[in-house]
């Protein structure tokens, strides 16, 4: 957990250079209600506080959670995520290890779902930066306890654009739309939040912390199928493979979430398959769903099947055909 933390810095260090601290925000806000109903739930199951807070499962669950989640938003809304993800989504289940579902994962989609005109106001970069907002702590104020004017400082995400620029080439949409303007493949600030979680996740592969199997398969897939469906850029065109991989939480998702110990398949064919899977799922959404960034549903779609796969991928238990052939020749 203390390795997965601090894989999170690079991301978000550059989150912050480019949307301000309403990540900081997010980030403190949801360590602060992940901690306190961590601690109210473990007491109420007569556990030793001091013993599982120490593990940082709670607070790793709040960064992530934090970090997906528009910068400077509300502190109710993230309040609530933080109910479904450590009350609900966790100890419902039975706490740390026993949850089927990526808690982090379950509080996204329950505020996506929820709440879609908070979760979809994300901060333009160069919005925040004409108006001096970028580190205006009155400005972050406002915006916390939701009084700040967001729709004069949102715009539409990369993935956003592609979905509602029916009609016009992959060409038209780079050359016309703004987020494109400071942006080199997925648009300004997008693509340098993915490099810095895919360096994150290169330290975690690099201390073993989880096997390449699902975040690479997950990868894979997800640039295979854009690149299959790209065509080109014609006004069909869901994005190129570079838009994919490098928008969104797609590395978020690849290196933090995709890799949840407890919620994914154990054996690494079953990674492979289940990262394949995600990585399917989520151009699929997003090239024909209702969502533009489909890493959240895709991921809570393979908790439910990861005990199926690993009931079909597990390795056979070592020595356990011999002792089957053995026995049949006794008996014989």
């Amino acid at each position: 957990m203390r390795d997965v933390l601090l894989a999170t810095l690079p991301g978000v260090a550059v989150l912050t250079w480019l949307f301000g601290l309403g990540t900081l925000s997010n980030i403190i806000i949801a360590s602060a209600f992940a901690l306190g109903f961590e601690a109210i739930i473990l007491k109420l199951r007569r556990r030793p506080i001091a013993f599982y807070l120490k593990d940082l499962s709670a607070l790793v669950t709040a960064i992530l959670l934090a970090v997906a989640m528009p910068p400077g938003s509300s502190w109710w809304l993230i309040a609530v995520g933080m109910v479904a993800s450590i009350i609900i989504a966790k100890h419902l289940y039975g706490g740390l290890g026993y949850n089927p579902f990526n808690p982090a994962m379950v509080g996204y989609v329950v505020l996506l779902v929820s709440f879609p005109q908070y979760m979809t106001l994300w901060l333009a970069p160069e919005a925040l930066a004409s108006q001096g907002a970028l580190f205006d702590l009155h400005t972050l104020g406002q915006m916390i306890i939701g009084a700040a004017p967001l729709d004069a400082l949102t715009a539409a995400t990369p993935l956003d654009v592609f979905k509602q620029s029916n009609g016009m080439t992959a060409e038209d949409i780079y050359q016309n739309e703004a987020v494109f303007s400071h942006g080199f493949i997925a648009g300004a600030g997008y693509e340098w939040v993915n490099l810095a979680f895919l360096l994150g996740g290169i330290f975690l592969l690099f201390r073993k912390v989880f096997t390449w199997h699902a975040p690479i398969a997950m990868l894979v897939t997800l640039g295979l199928f854009a690149a299959i469906f790209y065509d080109g850029g014609s006004s069909s065109s869901g994005g190129s493979p570079l838009l994919h991989l490098f928008s969104g939480a797609t590395m978020l998702g690849a290196f933090f979430i995709v890799t949840d110990p407890v919620s994914s398949a154990t054996s690494n064919k079953g990674r492979l398959i289940y990262g394949a899977s995600i990585g399917a799922l989520v151009y699929i959404i997003r090239a024909w769903g209702n969502y533009p960034d489909a890493v959240a549903f895709a991921v809570l779609l393979m908790n439910f099947a990861a005990p199926f796969i690993d009931y079909y991928t597990l390795p056979r238990t070592y020595g356990h055909t011999k002792a089957k052939r053995a026995t049949r020749t006794e008996n014989s």
